[in-house]
């Protein structure tokens, strides 16, 4: 009868240290959540660039394993990406085409992921670098100021922020559908016009660095981040309370 009641008692004992051990462990949840959130999303968004650190390092599993994964979220276009340890920081279509295959097909032109002379490819494209990178750049500052009270912005707000990017990821969509490199927002004609060709040539046409789709991509992607940090963060601490 002892042995018995000495078993219950520690089985008692036993539940009611787990219990107490989740108990701390949602309070810490509850009390670092949005440091958590920042980290697993910064890892989230760092690991495409150890793709071409990878490659460099000669670790060509390891980045091909990067590769594939973020191909499902990602056209990984190569004139639309960013490569390290090369000549460039970006490549034309026409560059592209002249070392991997003469060809416009998407799916061919996302295999290539660089070379030793260019360099090797980012794991997904500018636009989503300036679309995930710009929810890191407003999110952390939103954090710091979370005792502030921020309220969540509201939806028609949070719809309007997000509205260039669709405009503009739209319209290179539609743009697309003529052919990779043979769509209005390849050579920006119409905005050539509209402007009277106050600009390069290499302002309207292609995606490099400094071109009229970049510079749509960065401002299209930080309103992006910001609708997003502002909606997310303010709306989840509120949940917390």
């Amino acid at each position: 009868m002892r042995e018995k009641t000495s078993q219950m008692n520690t089985a008692v004992s036993s539940n009611t240290a787990q219990t107490a051990a989740l108990s701390r462990f949602g309070q810490w949840i509850t009390q670092y959540w949005a440091r958590l959130a920042l980290l697993i999303f910064g890892l989230y968004i760092g690991l495409p660039w150890l793709a071409p650190i990878f490659m460099q390092l000669g670790w060509t599993t390891a980045a091909n394993l990067i590769y594939a994964i973020y191909s499902t979220q990602c056209h990984q276009m190569p004139q639309r990406s960013f490569f390290l340890f090369g000549e460039k920081t970006m490549y034309s279509l026409n560059d592209v085409q002249a070392v991997w295959k003469d060809s416009s097909n998407p799916l061919i032109l996302r295999q290539f992921n660089g070379n030793s002379q260019m360099g090797w490819k980012v794991a997904w494209s500018d636009r989503m670098v300036f679309m995930y990178g710009s929810i890191i750049l407003f999110g952390i500052p939103l954090f710091w100021l979370r005792n502030k009270k921020i309220k969540p912005i509201a939806w028609w707000g949070f719809l309007l922020l997000l509205l260039p990017m669709a405009i503009d990821g739209g319209t290179h969509l539609i743009s697309d559908f003529s052919g990779i490199g043979n769509g209005f927002r390849d050579g920006n004609i119409w905005l050539a016009t509209l402007t009277n060709n106050a600009f390069t040539s290499s302002f309207y046409a292609g995606d490099a660095l400094g071109s009229f789709n970049s510079w749509m991509r960065l401002l299209t992607g930080l309103p992006f981040g910001l609708g997003i940090a502002w909606f997310l963060l303010p709306f989840i601490q509120n949940t917390q309370k």
